[in-house]
This record gives structure tokens, C-alpha cells and sequence, in this order.
């Protein structure tokens, strides 16, 4: 199994990453190839300040950086020789199984989009993140960000793909799934919620188990997969990154607090492109890294692309 590893990437990159990417090492095993994606004269450097042995990757070079600064289409197009252009680029032809990084995000998505492409089918892919529950169960919530405005049916497809992720990737048989709403009842919700709500009630394939609303997040495990649009996602996501920050400035301890470090997490996998790909957060540093890439590893073993294909 071969994942690339965007080592220009990030706020901290590229010192963090190829931290991270050797920490990772002790959870890999021999059959695991890590693929590191950038400079070559800075990797060989900071690898041999780590006093580590430049056999345990494979290094591809690259000239270019995308910064986080740059406009993404714009900076993907006139940066071909870029360490993440380089790396959809290893995608597609398939010399590496997953691709991570924690740099431009909006180059990642250009490069998923336009590069691997979306699994025909697919109306919109998503970004889906890790739920912890106080029960030690996870959940996983889509979107998270890539879509802030949905229409009905690709609500309902989000409970298709969080199925398919919460099956082959959390290894939950037969996930329940809820849609993130204002009540429980059927009749709440704006116009494109409750039409949403009908169209996940009626599929086959997806275990409907209703609403949930956002004060039983975190708490037991009543749902495996939340749906909700891009915008209510990343709002959710952002506050629940600001309750931890202020549980870590007043030096609160709880073990579970700690699963909603982002740290902790590492990614963002992007669900319904033809390729497995997950994106760090871009103030990633050497924990964040290790956990970015040990996640891509279990997306690809959960073979998730795949997967979705089949099901769409």
C-alpha cells in the first residue's frame, strides 16, 4: 500500500511534515510504502537531521510549492511541477493508492475535482470528519464544508457515502443514519430538510433512523453517520475546535476531550472522487501529520473510492 505525502504543505511544512511522516513509521507495516512529495535536497537534509535512513520512503521531487496564499485554480494550473499537483498526478496513474496533505486546500479540491475526477453518480463530493462519542464509538458527519447549500438529493446521497465510509472504514455494519436538524420530528426543518428527510426514509440502501439534533451530538452513539450541508457542517465543526481550545487554556484534563483534538484526527477525507484522498488542517505539526497520513492508510484499506463506486 503506497500513500503520497504533500511535504510543502501546511503552515509548519516542510519541517512538520517529514516529522510527522517519520513517526508514522512505527505504525506502518513492512508492506506499507510511504511516498514523500517535494524538495528533495530539504527532505534529505531534515531526514538526516532526524538521523533516519532516507531507504524507509520513497521521495519523488518536485520544484514548485503552492502557497497558502495562492488562488487555487489559478496556482494548480501554472504550478504543474508542484508537490500537490505532482501528487494527484501519482493518483491518477495510479503509482500511489492515497494522497494527504495539509497545504491549499482549495488546490486539493481542484486537484480531486479535475484530476481523479468525481465517481460518475456522485452529485457532489464531500468532506467528511470523525465524530467521538463519550461512549468511545465514533460517528462520521458529512459535510463538513465542501458544500454550504444543498439540495435535497445530495443530502440524501450524503447518507449514502457516510454508509459506505462508517461500514469499510469504521467497520460499522449497517450504520444508522441521521439528518442534523432543529427538532426529531418529521415536520421540522426548512423546506430542503424535510424533503431531504423523505428522500433518506425512502432509499433501500440507507438505515434512516431520523433527525438528531445537534444537543445529542457527542453524547451515546444514536447515529453512526450525520448528514447535514456543508455550512451547518463547518459551523459545527468550528465551534466544537473552539470549546477544545478553551478546555486546553484552562488546563482541563479529560480523556475525552483529547478525541476532539483536531491533532488527534489528522484529516478530512474527501468522499465521492474516483481516488482516496485526505486533507490536514493547515496549522498541522508533527502529531496532526502522523495521524493525517495513518488515516489516508485506513481509508485506503477500507478501500473507500471503491466502495462508493459500487454503491452509486
Amino acid at each position: 500500500m503506497k500513500v503520497g505525502v504533500d511535504v510543502m504543505g501546511g503552515d509548519f511544512a516542510p519541517e512538520s511534515v517529514i516529522e510527522g511522516a517519520v513517526d508514522s513509521l512505527q505504525h506502518l507495516s513492512a508492506a506499507d510504502e510511504l511516498v514523500l512529495i517535494g524538495d528533495i535536497n530539504t527532505i534529505e537534509v531534515k531526514l538526516k537531521e532526524l538521523n533516519v535512513d532516507p531507504s524507509r520512503f520513497r521521495v519523488t521531487a518536485t520544484t514548485q510549492v503552492i502557497g497558502m496564499a495562492d488562488v487555487p485554480a489559478k496556482a494548480y494550473a501554472q504550478k504543474p511541477d508542484s508537490s500537490i499537483a505532482v501528487g494527484f498526478r501519482m493518483l491518477k496513474e495510479k503509482e500511489i493508492d492515497g494522497f494527504c496533505s495539509a497545504g491549499n486546500t482549495g488546490a486539493m479540491l481542484v486537484g480531486a475535482s479535475y484530476t481523479v475526477g468525481i465517481i460518475p453518480g456522485v452529485f457532489r463530493p464531500a468532506l467528511a470528519t470523525i465524530l467521538p462519542s463519550v461512549d468511545g464509538n465514533n460517528s462520521v458527519i458529512l459535510d463538513v464544508g465542501l458544500n454550504p447549500d444543498c439540495k435535497p438529493d445530495v443530502l440524501m446521497q450524503y447518507g449514502l457515502l457516510g454508509s459506505v465510509f462508517a461500514k469499510y472504514v469504521l467497520e460499522i455494519q449497517n450504520p444508522k443514519v441521521r439528518l442534523l436538524n432543529i427538532g426529531e420530528e418529521e415536520s421540522k426543518g426548512t423546506p430542503a430538510i424535510k424533503a431531504a428527510y423523505d428522500l433518506l426514509k425512502e432509499h433501500p440502501g440507507i438505515n434512516f433512523m431520523g433527525n438528531i439534533e445537534a444537543n445529542s451530538l457527542f453524547r451515546e452513539t444514536v447515529a453512526d453517520v450525520i448528514v447535514c450541508d456543508g455550512f451547518v457542517g463547518n459551523v459545527m465543526l468550528k465551534q466544537t475546535e473552539a470549546f477544545h481550545h478553551i478546555y486546553r487554556e484552562r488546563n482541563l484534563k479529560d480523556s475525552f476531550f483529547d478525541r476532539l483534538d483536531f491533532e488527534n484526527i489528522g484529516g478530512t477525507p474527501v468522499v465521492g472522487i474516483n481516488a482516496n484522498v485526505v486533507i490536514g488542517h493547515g496549522v498541522s505539526k508533527r502529531k496532526a501529520i502522523m495521524n493525517m497520513i495513518l488515516q489516508t492508510y485506513a481509508v485506503v484499506h477500507g478501500n473507500l473510492a471503491e466502495k462508493i463506486r459500487e454503491a452509486i
